[in-house]
């Protein structure tokens, strides 16, 4: 069973319950009123008896003939031989001892039209209680002699001299006030259940709306859609507070698949580059073996026994084996950086720092004059020796990539909480799709050129593997013509650590 179905269930059994309880009290307490009006009537009618009735109002109107124009008691008759026309005329009454025996030519039917009909009195009345006044009174229902007769309300006096006046009068208007009102309750019982269940299936249908929503959201969820929320977040109702809590349970879901896609996606660009790095490596290490092996056959032929020859073997069996060297430590390293092996952590004056490196590559290299900028001095945490290749690398970057005559510009300067080192030169630039590549391991801009000038393509990964080691970013920006800047930025040194140099 559904929601919205146990709702209604449940509305239109509290209804129908107060509706009944409040049917049974209507009719009880109108009963009891009416009950309350007849004991009223009685107790005047008994009052009349006990202090002597006026004539033709008390027994003697039982006297009268039914078609005789006046009895001998004086009472008067109804027009065509009818019951007596008097006021005591639809009650019963009664004298009687207090064994029961009725006194005689004391008791009179009452009338109802023109047949009269008697109550079926106890032989001996009990449950006498006194009055306000002193008297000794008892009131209960009895039914008609006659069958099919009306049921009486009958009210038993006990007088001063033992008898008993019996006063009693049929309950035929209550029943029928009764009943109508019995058949009232019904209809207006049945239109208010209607009413209430047509009110509470609108009132339910509302309040369900924003579980309509949840579901409808659920169904966008479920087809993929995690992006989608639930609608009428409010703090002050329960389905709000619902919506609120889904709304959080699926921004967590949200943030968790897309963790998991977005690792995903770089487990598989993890394992391309690995596929990658392993072919270029094999590439890069398969000339120089080649060159070896070629050397050796060359060794083998007889170039051993000429001296030119033997040199020239010799020096480029040297020239590749210094090659696969370099090429094996530059892998090496980036093994090492990328198994996240920590670096060594001590305060780096990196003006100084840069100092060196520009001075040594001034050695290496005096055709691309180099200048050096350092405004005040600036202090890094992290691993000295690494920290001076880096710089290494981007100056010979300079020289392997730059004609002969090209200028550079090492600048070192604090920011706010940053170190920035920059080294431009005003070489024949690069394009912005080049820049965007050169910290690949083994990219070359230009493809075609030999591996002798240009190197593994390894000194940029390891400049930007070691930058990404220290927390700190590297970046290219240049454009053909207008030379080329790398950019690299690293932590400060924490205050505390700057205290303790």
């Amino acid at each position: 069973m559904s929601l919205r179905a146990r709702l209604l269930l449940a509305v239109g059994a509290i209804a129908l319950v107060a509706l009944v309880v409040a049917d049974i009290a209507t009719y009880q307490a109108l009963g009891a009123f009416l009950n309350q009006r007849v004991d009223q009537n009685l107790e005047q009618i008994a009052l009349q008896f006990e202090h002597g009735p006026a004539p033709g109002q008390g027994f003697d109107r039982c006297l009268a003939q039914p078609s005789g124009a006046g009895g001998p008691g004086g009472a008067e008759t109804a027009p065509g031989g009818g019951p007596p026309s008097n006021a005591n005329a639809t009650n019963f009454v009664e004298l009687r001892t207090a064994t029961g025996a009725v006194i005689d030519g004391q008791q009179c039917p009452a009338y109802l039209g023109s047949t009269a009909y008697s109550p079926a009195l106890p032989s001996t009345i009990t449950g006498f209680a006194t009055d306000a006044s002193g008297q000794k009174v008892a009131s209960f229902d009895a039914p008609s002699t006659t069958s099919g007769g009306p049921e009486f309300r009958v009210r038993a006096t006990e007088l001063a001299d033992g008898s008993q006046l019996v006063v009693a009068a049929p309950l035929g208007d209550t029943g029928d006030t009764l009943h109508d009102l019995l058949l009232i309750e019904l209809a207006v019982s049945a239109a208010a259940l209607v009413i209430a269940l047509a009110g509470g299936f609108w009132l339910v249908r509302i309040g369900l709306r924003p579980l309509t929503d949840v579901e409808r959201s659920a169904e966008s969820i479920a087809e993929g859609d995690l992006t989608h929320r639930v609608p009428g977040e409010n703090p002050k109702t329960e389905v709000g507070r619902l919506a609120g809590t889904l709304n959080v349970m699926l921004g967590r879901i949200e943030a968790a698949f897309g963790a998991r896609v977005a690792s995903e996606q770089r487990l598989r660009a993890s394992e391309q580059r690995l596929r990658q790095f392993v072919a270029d490596a094999s590439h890069e290490l398969r000339t120089p073996i080649a060159a070896v092996s070629a050397y050796a056959e060359l060794f083998g032929r007889g170039a051993s026994e000429q001296k030119e020859d033997l040199e020239r073997v010799m020096n480029g069996i040297r020239t590749e084996t210094d090659r696969m060297e370099r090429l094996v430590a530059d892998l090496l390293q980036l093994a090492r950086l990328d198994e996240g092996r920590p670096l060594e952590q001590r305060p780096v004056e990196l003006v100084s720092l840069c100092a060196e490196a520009v001075a040594t590559a001034s050695t290496v290299g005096p055709g691309w004059p180099l200048t050096f900028e350092a405004a005040e001095p600036v202090e890094v945490v992290g691993d000295a020796t690494s920290l001076r290749q880096v710089i290494d690398n981007l100056l010979a970057n300079v020289r392997a990539h730059t004609p002969v005559g090209t200028t550079a510009r090492v600048t070192v300067a604090a920011g706010a909480d940053e170190a920035v080192v920059t080294v431009a030169d005003d070489g024949p630039g690069m394009a912005p799709d080049e820049a965007a590549h050169v910290f690949e391991r083994f990219y070359r801009a230009d493809p075609s050129r030999a591996r002798s000038r240009g190197g593994s393509g390894l000194g940029l990964s390891i400049v930007a593997a070691i930058v990404e080691a220290h927390g700190g970013t590297v970046s290219a920006e240049g454009r053909p013509g207008h030379g080329t800047t790398f950019t690299v930025t690293l932590p400060m040194a924490p205050a505390e650590v700057e205290g303790a140099v």
